[in-house]
């Protein structure tokens, strides 16, 4: 099987892997992210990250947890394919020879790489996601006689299509989902390469455990979030916007907002759930993707 199938096929069961274990951590993120900032002496919906879970649970069951998961179901085989197959394709470009190591720098740069080119599936998928997270959260607020209750991943797609500028309105948000994929994906895959050659007493990472690979994935998945979240919360609040009565003229706008009203902590709200989802996820998914290249040949 050529490298190009190998990668494919392995990033599609490690996005599977990442997206089962992750996604209930990533639900609470977003209700926490795009909740409403309360009205003064008013106590905000959620008080943090366990209230959220509560609340969510008491108000939709388990099944709440899993909201919003359709659409990056549909689209993990693409997304974590292109990730990792351009990712070995930058690899086979910096190689001196075929089957050498590479560098952490080197692959520093297949992560930024890999993260331009996922940065164009993750924008549309990702405002889908954060609609039907954010829902919930914004029911009740301010906004809600504008708000639209959407029934599913396919009728977020269609009315955006239809009410808010054909396929440009899905790509809402691109520009800081770029500024969270590239330098987030540059960090994760460098700190994975870093950590994996620690553990391995050098460049020779081929004989690494699974315990070691679970080590190397989770803290190389918290290093993703510890350095882009911020971006992350101007990417989800720009998604969740209102069409037709924006908050926000765009992403610096955005952010000087949150920080005029909430200060620096405003653009860490959700930071515990989504540190907490980064390391089980990615260890699920850097696992699972060198067990199943492993197994490919």
């Amino acid at each position: 099987m050529a490298d190009v199938a190998k990668d494919l096929a392995s990033g599609t069961v490690g996005g599977a892997a990442q997206l089962l274990v992750g996604h209930p951590f990533d639900t609470i993120k977003v209700k926490l992210q795009s909740q409403p900032a309360p009205l003064p002496g008013q106590p905000p919906k959620y008080a943090g990250a366990m209230d959220a879970v509560k609340k969510t649970l008491a108000a939709e069951g388990p099944r709440g947890l899993y909201k919003g998961m359709g659409a990056p179901l549909a689209t993990v085989a693409a997304f974590n394919a292109v990730l990792f197959t351009v990712r070995g394709q930058m690899e086979a470009l910096l190689r001196s020879e075929p089957g050498a190591s590479l560098t952490v720098n080197q692959q520093v740069i297949c992560g930024a790489g890999a993260g331009v080119a996922v940065s164009f599936l993750a924008c549309p998928t990702e405002l889908i996601k954060c609609r039907l997270q954010a829902q919930s959260a914004l029911a009740g607020s301010a906004s809600a006689g504008v708000a639209v209750k959407y029934g599913g991943p396919m009728d977020v797609a269609r009315h955006v299509l239809r009410s808010e500028g054909g396929t440009r309105g899905l790509f809402k948000g691109l520009l800081p989902t770029l500024a969270r994929e590239v330098p987030g994906n540059a960090a994760m895959f460098g700190v994975y390469e870093a950590l994996k050659q620690y553990l391995a007493g050098g460049p020779d990472t081929s004989k690494l455990g699974r315990g070691s690979l679970i080590v190397a994935g989770g803290l190389a998945g918290a290093s993703f979030w510890f350095s882009v979240y911020p971006t992350d919360v101007v990417k989800s609040v720009i998604q969740v916007d209102d069409y037709k009565n924006p908050k926000y003229t765009g992403s610096i706008n955005a952010l000087r907002r949150i920080l005029a009203s909430e200060g620096v902590k405003g653009l860490y709200k959700g930071f515990g759930p989504a540190m907490a989802r980064s390391v089980p996820a990615n260890a699920a998914c850097f696992v699972a993707y060198e067990v199943t290249r492993s197994s490919l040949g």
